[in-house]
């Protein structure tokens, strides 16, 4: 049994299809309109006009734009309630768990010298002077 095969599309079958296409595809599209600073460009103000009355007003301040600029500017603890990624849990809170005390001795380990540390700081202090003058 040989396939029966199809007649080429002609211009009208063509355009049938294409309007098709656009339909379902306008169905599914929306648009954006919503338009609004990005907080994470870096800004490049231009000078206005040179003789435009438009830029010696005063009190043009959109405050939406300074909230905007202001909460991207913010350290991710003040943005948001809870860490939005995996490397943000490291660290996230900052508030120690304890109040240390510094005249603990059980909790404070201060940096001692004693006289080998002082002799070796000084070795190593001179070797790197000699090697920098070379």
């Amino acid at each position: 049994m040989a396939k029966a095969e199809k007649e080429p599309l002609n211009f009208v079958h063509k355009n049938a299809i294409l309007c098709e296409t656009i339909m379902k595809e306008q169905r599914h599209q929306k648009l954006y309109t919503n338009y609004s600073v990005n907080p994470f460009k870096k800004l490049h103000i231009l000078a206005g006009k040179p003789n435009s009355s438009h830029d010696t007003e005063e009190g043009e301040e959109d405050a939406h734009f300074l909230k905007v600029i202001s909460r991207a500017n913010q350290e991710p603890v003040k943005k948001y309630t809870y860490p939005q990624t995996e490397a943000q849990e490291v660290g996230w809170i900052t508030r120690p768990l304890i109040d240390t005390d510094r005249t603990d001795r059980r909790l404070s380990f201060p940096r001692k010298n004693t006289p080998i540390t002082k002799y070796m700081d000084e070795a190593w202090r001179l070797k790197e002077q000699t090697e920098n003058l070379n």
